[in-house]
């Protein structure tokens, strides 16, 4: 029972402390724009683990590699806990690679929810407050994903199905990504 409590706050925490960090660097490789408070949010929360970072690891084609690296870490840290309260390191201590290979399919996951909720909120938004001041970051966090789609779908009846047919793609990566825990799992 403790060991589930723990699981549950680490991992909580955990989760939100990385996709916090993954929206930072979604914020910054769509351009979206850090002056809401959404984006004054993201910097508050981040700019302890991310600015130190920065000094050593260098951005790469627009992606600040920093961020990446601190929500790694964040899901390396929660997964070596509970390995090491589950005794699985003990038992095996190959399992390390397994860890960093779990945190790397967590962070995939995570940025995929992220974008599945960014995706959720514009429409919403679309219809409900299409004038909110966090109107235009969400814009410029969905339209890369939504732009390639909205290019094969075009509105139908001044109807855009594009934000559908994006949750179901990314329905879909989940499938593969959850397909591909058991394999991290089973490293010799």
């Amino acid at each position: 029972m403790l060991v589930q409590i723990v699981a549950l706050l680490l991992g909580t925490a955990a989760d939100l402390l990385a996709v916090v960090l993954l929206a930072r660097v979604w914020m910054q490789w769509a351009r979206a724009p850090f002056r809401n408070p959404v984006g004054r949010f993201v910097a508050a929360v981040t700019d302890w683990a991310v600015l130190p970072l920065r000094r050593v690891v260098p951005g790469l084609f627009g992606l600040d590699l920093a961020s990446v690296l601190a929500a790694w870490l964040a899901q390396i840290v929660y997964f070596g806990i509970m390995a090491g309260l589950t005794g699985l390191v003990a038992v095996a201590p190959q399992a390390i690679l397994g860890v960093a290979l779990l945190a790397v399919l967590a962070l995939l996951r995570l940025f995929v929810y992220l974008l599945m909720g960014a995706v959720i909120v514009a429409a919403l938004l679309s219809w409900i407050a299409p004038y909110s001041p966090v109107g235009p970051l969400f814009d410029a966090l969905t339209r890369p994903l939504l732009a390639p789609v909205r290019r094969i779908l075009p509105p139908l009846g001044g109807i855009d199905l594009s934000p559908l047919v994006a949750l179901l793609l990314l329905q879909v990566v989940l499938i593969v990504l959850a397909g591909l825990q058991p394999a991290a799992l089973l490293l010799p």
